[in-house]
């Protein structure tokens, strides 16, 4: 059975790419697609986000994002779920700054992004994408 979040995040999927933005159909980034998420499943967000730079924390090395993701998530353990939020670390010794959430395991593992230049889309979790995973998180509603 697909967990209510992920077909919620394939509702929000042709959203066009928007830094700091988070309007289904209208833009958002890779934060403003959990953001919205989390508003369709929760109501108010639990905190309220600070403007950032594309680069994120990267010039002071702060695991901004990750912090944050602990202080509203508990970190997932166990085989990949669909409806698990990942963190990215797109290079070595950089900051974790891009989010997903997985929408598909097996065979075929997939997961929903919002992705510069491309928008809101479903991606396969592909080695590439894999092997730049610095943590898992639950989004709590992924439980049916």
């Amino acid at each position: 059975m697909t967990p209510p979040v992920v077909t919620a995040a394939r509702g929000w999927i042709g959203t066009p790419y928007l830094h700091q933005a988070s309007a289904k159909g209208v833009g958002c980034d890779c934060l403003g697609l959990l953001r919205g998420l989390w508003r369709e499943t929760y109501g108010a967000e639990p905190e309220q986000v600070p403007a950032y730079t594309p680069d994120w924390s990267e010039p002071q090395g702060v695991e901004q994002l990750w912090q944050a993701a602990l202080r509203h998530l508990p970190a997932a353990t166990g085989p990949l779920a669909a409806g698990d939020v990942l963190l990215f670390r797109m290079r070595a010794g950089g900051v974790a700054k891009h989010l997903g959430l997985v929408s598909a395991t097996g065979d075929a593992p997939a997961f929903i992004h919002a992705y510069s230049g491309h928008g809101v889309v479903e991606s396969p979790l592909s080695e590439p994408w894999a092997r730049r995973i610095a943590a898992r998180f639950i989004f709590a509603q992924r439980i049916t």
